[in-house]
């Protein structure tokens, strides 16, 4: 969780940028790179299988494999909960009361990163039952403690506890508590934990606050403090009757004045995962790192997060260094002045707030480090929020007789995540351990806010995932495991109906189709549709049709089984009786493609529902129908939106941003109404209420970054994002101000976009009716919208939807026709009202002139009806005059053409060769009659 916390404190939204992420599948860069693409690289993805085991899990922290398949993994709020593989049930077995509070440097008493953290069994744990807990322990003593329990069958015998360790803690202020556990072959305990300091106060910069009262914000306290454990990654030897003893080997021998002997890595900030190299013994971790966005003389580097190495005792910087030993100043924050850089070599803790010694070991660099650009070192990396996780290293010798071990191609290969951007990477490491390269592992897999990792006995990669809000029980937090399958592979099934509900008798067609075997075996079908207590009826065909004569809520179960026995499911829900309502928008004469500024629209909508009547006759009500007219400028994904109605009030006006939002990471520290880690997007608007000028400053912000506004955190800059993006989120944003004032359209009335609104040719507005009905008895209510979409009558070429024998210039930005007959075409335009089609056309190629020709428009097919031809168009004359030349318009006139036709645009030219250029097209309008 604390992890998390510094997956940084976004106080607009901030974006990942996940083409840039995922576009270097199996690209290795960096230090030592060879190659693009890895040579031997098992490159078919489609033989790793992502299992969903458990979902909704409560802010799950880590998880401990059994032998026997079962899943042991601790929830942040006290829950130890277990996952049986027999049963596919979660189970919780202990509830242990923890501390998940603290008071905020306001005085405010609100969530911390606090709580359960970790959980691990003991190396014999079949023949002792012993497992470890790290938790912040309640009470007035402010401690985290690492308790060893007894468990046997499916309870925590809580009597039975013991406290072999307490880590003080202050809780004054958050944040960093590490947690992560793990045991060596000399069944030594490791341990993580934060630096328990306030960053927030820093600018991104190193938390060194020593003014008096400030103890909570300087990490020289712990991080840099010889003889405290926070900050650290400790390594001690429990003991049969519930103490430790002290291995050989740590930083600072027991007995050294001003030292703690637990001690084995200090100068950590927020080390995570940790992973031990079964053939070496090396330690390897994930490090998160702070908030800075800049690098500044007088203060230091811009913040980094890491992943780091190391074969024996040292330290790692922190807070005196970052990444690969990049130094801060020594700043005053009583005088703002800053004095000597630290010095890598030879780092000093002269903080008053210090109690060990003041001559540090000197500092390790780390091994990967990036910041939240794009790294120079490490691009493949990405940009965005940073949370590093770390993971496990894959030997197959680590496993005996593993049902699915990965290839041998990842042997050796350290797999670490991000919780903030979702990728996981697989490492190469050299002989000496060190980075040589890396590449996405399963480059078109996102996970959210993944927490731990580890392989099971099977061979399998198991994977957590917290999700993607912060403080919250997110319903995409879930256990999975990916699966190798070297022989034959399972049935990738696909599962859909034609209707999701309708009054009994219920007819629906249930469909198979999309599902698929990569070895390309004969498949059989089962659909098993069953209510909750009802007999399941069974159904052996790909497609059949099903008639449910009972209400209830159903589910459709596909099973889809290869030649060779391998199975995998697939579900669908229905639910009977309760017909689904009608909704339609009548646009009584209108085109329904286009809209033309300040031409009015006349819109009607109607709604019939068979159980609760209709608009028409007054048994549903104009209140109980929602409707949105709305203008988005930068463009519009039907289905995105469409799949993203929430409720029958809910605006399609900013759905673009949402898209944009709910494909970042930014919900980790944003809620719409809630505050999280940064303020919810609500108190922002309203924040900026009335300010003509926020729009702009906001949009700039994203982009450049800033701080100050929420409080002392730093919002990182973001380069590589575009304006116009910018922009449309801010607006989203700002508009949730009026969220309560907001009301439904008319069901009945006019529109005209205004026609001094700047409008663009990427532009659409949009038309969206929807109504909720009453349900029965025994059905749910449901939803039905209508919506649709009106674009700009300006399409540019780069949108069309088919083209024959076209060749498209750099960005689509013209069409080049080619040969004696090519085309594009545009599916389902509406001829309603058009009397002529013009065309940004010209006779030229990429290189120069081409030979012409006209421009023919066809219905329905690229031969069907002709309805228009233009002008010839002719390539420039030297100084004589041209028609059609490079950005001239060619107009054809339709006539009395109108309803919904694919359109097709024949380029003709009879004497042109198949290589030859004969038009050239940037755009295409359609021009209403006067």
């Amino acid at each position: 969780m604390n992890k998390i916390i510094s997956a940084k404190y976004f106080y607009v939204v901030l974006i990942l940028a996940a083409v840039g992420i995922f576009s270097a599948a199996f690209k290795q860069t960096g230090p030592n790179s060879t190659s693009n693409v890895p040579p031997g690289a098992d490159t078919e993805q489609n033989r790793f299988t992502r299992v969903v085991l458990a979902q909704k899990l409560e802010e799950p922290m880590q998880f401990e494999l059994l032998k026997d398949g079962r899943v042991l993994f601790a929830e942040r709020k006290g829950k130890l909960k277990l996952y049986n593989p027999t049963t596919g049930k979660v189970t919780v077995i202990a509830e242990i009361p923890v501390s998940t509070k603290y008071k905020s440097f306001t005085g405010e008493i609100t969530e911390a990163e606090d709580g359960l953290q970790g959980v691990i069994l003991d190396p014999n744990y079949d023949q002792n039952h012993w497992i470890y807990l790290y938790y912040s322990q309640v009470g007035n003593e402010a401690v985290n403690v690492v308790a060893r329990f007894e468990w046997l069958g499916d309870k925590l015998i809580e009597s039975s506890k013991k406290i072999l360790l307490k880590v003080a803690v202050q809780r004054e202020e958050c944040c960093h508590v590490g947690g992560g556990m793990l045991f060596d072959k000399q069944n030594n305990l490791y341990l993580t934990t934060g630096d328990n300091t306030f960053s927030r106060s820093s600018s991104g910069f190193t938390p060194i606050d020593e003014r008096p009262g400030q103890y909570p914000r300087d990490a020289q306290k712990s991080s840099g403090n010889t003889n405290d454990l926070r900050g650290k990654i400790l390594r001690i030897h429990p003991e049969p009757d519930g103490t430790y003893t002290i291995p050989e080997g740590n930083l600072f021998p027991k007995g050294t004045a001003k030292t703690r002997p637990e001690i084995y890595i200090m100068g950590n900030r927020n080390p995570w995962r940790l992973a031990i190299d079964s053939r070496t013994g090396w330690l390897y971790w994930g490090e998160v790192g702070p908030d800075g966005f800049n690098d500044t003389v007088g203060r230091g580097p811009k913040a980094y997060d890491e992943f780091n190495m190391a074969k024996q005792a040292g330290n790692y910087g922190w807070p005196y260094m970052v990444a690969d030993n990049k130094a801060y100043w020594d700043y005053d924050f009583a005088t703002g002045k800053s004095g000597e850089q630290f010095n890598p070599a030879h780092p000093i803790n002269n903080s008053p707030n210090n109690t060990g010694l003041n001559d540090l070991p000197p500092a390790q660099p780390a091994m990967i480090w990036y910041p939240y650009i794009v790294s120079d070192e490490f691009p493949e990396l990405g940009s965005g929020s940073r949370s590093a996780t770390g993971g496990p290293i894959y030997h197959r010798s680590d496993f005996k007789n593993p049902k699915r071990p990965f290839p041998a191609y990842y042997e050796g290969k350290w797999f670490v995540t991000d919780w903030a951007r979702g990728w996981i990477m697989a490492v190469t490491l050299g002989e000496d351990g060190k980075y040589k390269s890396m590449e996405h592992f399963l480059p078109k897999e996102m996970f959210r806010g993944p927490i731990d990792m580890d392989f099971g006995p099977d061979g399998d990669l198991y994977v957590l995932e917290y999700g993607n809000g912060y403080f919250a029980d997110n319903p995409e937090a879930q256990l999975v495991k990916i699966e190798y399958n070297g022989g034959n592979r399972r049935p990738v099934v696909q599962a859909s109906s034609d209707k999701k509900g309708g009054a009994v008798p219920f007819k629906v067609q249930l469909s198979a189709a999309g599902t698929e075997d990569f070895d390309r075996d004969a498949l059989t079908y089962q659909w098993k549709v069953t209510s909750k207590n009802g007999t399941p009826k069974i159904f052996n065909q790909a497609n059949p049709v099903v008639t449910i004569t009972t209400p209830g809520v159903y589910t459709a179960l596909l099973t889809v089984t290869d030649a060779k026995g391998a199975k995998n499911s697939k579900a669908v829900q229905l639910t009977a009786g309760n017909e689904p309502p009608v909704v339609n928008i009548d646009f009584k004469g209108s085109n329904k493609s286009f809209y033309f500024p300040g031409k009015k629209i006349d819109y009607n909508v109607n709604v019939n529902d068979k159980e609760d009547g209709s608009l028409a006759s007054g048994k549903i009500t104009p209140a109980q129908v929602a409707v949105t007219i709305d203008y988005l400028s930068e463009g519009y994904d039907q289905v995105v939106i469409a799949s993203n109605q929430r409720s029958v009030d809910a605006s399609v006006r900013f759905a673009t941003a949402q898209n944009l939002i709910s494909k970042s990471d930014c919900k980790a520290c944003h809620n719409i109404d809630k505050k999280s880690l940064g303020p919810a997007f609500t108190a922002v608007a309203l924040k900026y209420k009335g300010d003509n000028g926020a729009e702009d400053r906001l949009a700039k912000k994203i982009i450049s970054g800033g701080s100050g506004v929420w409080g002392d955190a730093a919002m990182p800059a973001h380069p590589s994002f575009s304006t116009n993006d910018a922009a449309t989120i801010v607006k989203y944003i700002l508009s949730l101000s009026e969220k309560q004032t907001i009301k439904s359209r008319p069901v009945k009335g006019s529109y005209s976009l205004d026609s001094t609104t700047k409008t663009s040719p990427k532009g659409n507005l949009i038309f969206r009716a929807a109504y909720r009905d009453k349900g029965t008895k025994t059905a749910a209510a449901q939803t039905a919208e209508e919506v649709v979409v009106l674009r700009n009558p300006i399409v540019q070429v780069s949108n069309v939807d088919r083209d024959e024998n076209i060749e498209f210039a750099p960005g689509r930005a013209r069409a080049l026709a080619k040969g004696p007959m090519s085309y594009i075409g545009i599916n389902k335009v509406d001829l309603t009202g058009i009397d002529s089609i013009e065309f940004a056309a010209g006779a030229f190629g990429a290189m120069g002139p081409a030979l012409g020709g006209t421009i023919e428009i066809h219905l329905d097919s690229p031969t069907g009806k002709l309805i228009g031809t233009t002008p010839e168009i002719t390539p420039p004359q030297p100084g004589g005059a041209r028609r059609g030349g490079r950005g001239a318009r060619a107009k054809a006139g339709i006539g009395e053409v109108t309803g919904m036709h694919d359109l097709y645009f024949v380029f003709v030219n009879s004497k042109a060769k198949n290589t030859d250029v004969t038009i050239s097209v940037s755009d295409i309008k359609f021009d209403q009659k006067l």
